[in-house]
């Protein structure tokens, strides 16, 4: 199915010169007073490859149409992430540069979907938020309630986050998988 390519979005995979692509992000620019173009960043499933390209405004876009499956993630050895199907219990394993940062917000029984293309998985979806447990952080300020001050925040799977001054170890936060970034209290 061809979409034009402001459509595009990260997650989607796409067929670009003949081959499938994950992309993993997408940025619309307009310089100036020439003509408005896309820069995406795109992964190549078959080898791996990240890439920039840069397509025009109307370009048409192949979206695939990939089967997603509902899988819970259950645990990481190495590079291996293992994924269990929530209906018949089959297990699924992916390597960590197929998932790329979508490694830093996986922890044990979250809910995904996995895409598989002609019964290989080819990358997952993640939630539009997760709930995170801060391991390591500066001590939190009692009266700090100020807006724009933040301060490092070191999360259970590795992942460093910006969080208000008032937040300590041990809270569970809620955190935008798009955007790597605090949003509340869990």
């Amino acid at each position: 199915m061809a979409i034009p390519a402001t459509q595009m979005r990260p997650g989607m995979i796409i067929k670009h010169n003949n081959e499938l692509h994950a992309v993993f992000s997408v940025e619309h620019r307009t310089p100036g007073n020439l003509r408005a173009f896309i820069q995406a960043k795109l992964r190549n499933l078959r080898t791996g490859a990240m890439f920039e390209h840069r397509f025009r405004s109307p370009d048409p876009i192949e979206r695939v149409v990939v089967d997603e499956i509902p899988m819970d993630f259950l645990y990481s050895d190495g590079d291996d992430y293992y994924f269990m199907n929530t209906e018949n219990y089959e297990q699924t394993n992916l390597k960590a540069v197929m998932l790329g940062d979508a490694v830093e917000y996986l922890t044990s029984n979250l809910q995904i979907k996995v895409s598989f293309f002609d019964g290989v998985p080819v990358g997952i979806e993640l939630p539009q938020t997760v709930e995170l447990t801060v391991v390591e952080t500066e001590p939190g300020l009692k009266s700090a309630t100020a807006s724009s001050v933040t301060k490092p925040a070191k999360l259970e799977t590795g992942l460093v986050v910006q969080v208000p001054p008032f937040i300590n170890e041990g809270e569970r936060i809620r955190v935008d998988t798009a955007e790597g970034a605090y949003l509340s209290r869990a």
